[in-house]
């Protein structure tokens, strides 16, 4: 009976994990339907290839060569060494080792080659922490990124270096058992990775006893560690993972700069140029709250908004792109993806702690966003454009602006002289239209 004890301790760690993952789900589908609906449904075949080509595929990864091909390395890597997962979860639960050992040479291949995928793996998150720590690329050093952002960069390649290590300590153990002759321990072909990186010094060891307790923390460790990932995504900018399929799904196939028409505009110009509508008639019935001009918070953002905020990042394209940025201007896009998910974290927690949300007197625009971050934009699509995963910054700032306009009528004075030179002279210039070419008299 004492023999069962690892794989029913294995089963629960397993079991929770998934359970708390789970809840993690929920949660973050409730609040993302805290925005507005939106139909991103059309086209289905080109969206699908959208996904493929920009998720699955990496297409827009590599137009920064080095950092592409590194996250190309990462990214197989991630994929494609789940299935080794897969293997120790059986084992976990079963008591076996090495499950699929009964596949032969292919298993031996399979074994050889997610060697050397993790072993990419390891080498480009430690070139990943050169870039981030000692070089400092500047993208990832702005003001945004201090504190938490830049710590949790940091332990999410901290932990896939030390899953590869644990990787390679348990499969170097295990090739070391296997050539001493342990029991449980059949031959499974070699190990390109391990067998000169840790079976050297292990083997120093010379003890069954002792190897095995090495290579069975190892494996504890490694499959530990990725149950403890798992769940420490919701919390991390690596979500993405995750969501930059569904992202990519839902994002806007439109021309990306192409401003949308609000309904709520729309609505209103169609009643002033009813006949019989009256502008001033009460409704017979209480309507609720009317429908906002643009957005001042997440409940005004359409739902494929605040999925952009979660899967955001953090690598900074966008920011090293925008030209305002460049200029030393406080706008960054990357902030403001980041500003709309901690104001979606703060509402959620606000929910947990109250059953539903209660008023606490803040919103997206000023609490969090600074009006002079918005109108520092100048709508170039630059950021749009430069986003690994299809993210739109700029769909946020201008419904942000939008609001700030048409709800609170605090657009700079600049736009607000054009504006009323355009109502005033149907034009943006203080001069009578008829006056408009008196320029060509001489």
């Amino acid at each position: 009976m004492m023999k069962y004890i690892p794989n029913v301790i294995f089963l629960l760690i397993m079991m929770g994990s998934i359970w708390f993952f789970a809840q993690n789900v929920k949660k973050l589908i409730r609040n993302i339907k805290l925005g507005k609906e939106i139909d991103r449904f059309d086209h289905p075949a080109e969206r699908w290839k959208t996904m493929a080509r920009v998720a699955l595929g990496q297409g827009k990864m590599t137009v920064r060569p080095v950092a592409g091909i590194l996250h190309i390395f990462v990214y197989v890597g991630f994929l494609l060494i789940n299935v080794e997962v897969l293997e120790i979860i059986i084992d976990g639960i079963f008591g076996t080792h090495r499950v699929l050992s009964f596949l032969g040479g292919f298993y031996n291949g399979m074994i050889a080659f997610f060697e050397i995928l993790a072993f990419l793996v390891m080498v480009s998150c430690i070139i990943f922490l050169i870039r981030r720590n000692i070089v400092k690329i500047q993208r990832f050093w702005k003001p945004e990124m201090k504190g938490w952002p830049k710590d949790d960069a940091n332990y999410i390649l901290y932990m896939e270096v030390a899953f590869m290590l644990a990787l390679f300590t348990m499969n170097g153990a295990d090739q070391v058992l296997q050539k001493m002759g342990a029991p449980h321990y059949i031959e499974t072909g070699s190990f390109p990775i391990s067998s000169w990186l840790t079976a050297p010094l292990i083997s120093h060891f010379n003890d069954i006893t002792f190897i095995t307790i090495i290579e069975r923390a190892a494996w504890w460790f490694h499959i530990i560690g990725i149950f403890f990932f798992l769940n420490y995504l919701y919390y991390s900018k690596h979500l993405h993972i995750i969501l930059a399929f569904p992202n990519t799904w839902f994002s806007k196939l439109e021309p990306k700069g192409e401003f949308n028409n609000l309904q709520s505009v729309t609505d209103e110009v169609k009643m002033m140029m009813d006949p019989n509508a009256d502008p001033y008639a009460a409704p017979a019935e209480p309507q609720g709250e009317p429908e906002t001009f643009g957005a001042k918070d997440i409940f005004d953002l359409n739902r494929v908004q605040l999925l952009n905020a979660y899967t955001c990042t953090e690598c900074g394209r966008c920011t090293s792109e925008c030209p305002a940025n460049l200029t030393g201007k406080k706008l960054s896009p990357r902030k403001i993806m980041m500003d709309t998910r901690d104001r979606l974290e703060d509402v959620s927690k606000n929910i947990d702690a109250n059953g539903k949300f209660v008023e606490d007197g803040k919103m997206l625009v000023n609490d969090y966003i600074t009006p002079e971050e918005l109108w520092a934009c100048t709508s170039c699509n630059a950021c749009t454009q430069a986003c690994p995963i299809n993210i739109d910054p700029l769909s946020i700032i201008v419904d942000l602006r939008r609001y700030l306009v048409m709800e609170q009528s605090a657009a700079p004075q600049e736009l607000n002289m054009m504006m009323t030179n355009v109502e005033n002279n149907g034009a943006p210039w203080q001069f009578n239209n008829a006056d408009r070419l008196n320029w060509a008299n001489d």
